[in-house]
């Protein structure tokens, strides 16, 4: 079995260039689906990776 490649809100915004509450309002407004474990958010890379495709203004 694969483990699945997660990230942290912390991880993505820093990745977005963003802040972390931006990452939270879009997990809450159900833009980005993520786990909570424990204290903390995780977001499944292929989750990510279709909330991009999602919200890309330029769709060729």
């Amino acid at each position: 079995m694969k483990a699945k490649d997660f990230y942290t809100a912390r991880n993505l915004a820093d990745k977005l260039g963003v802040n972390i509450m931006t990452i939270y309002r879009y997990i809450k407004a159900g833009k980005l689906n993520a786990h909570k474990i424990g204290k903390e958010f995780r977001i499944d890379k292929t989750e990510f990776e279709a909330f991009l495709i999602k919200t890309r203004t330029n769709k060729r």
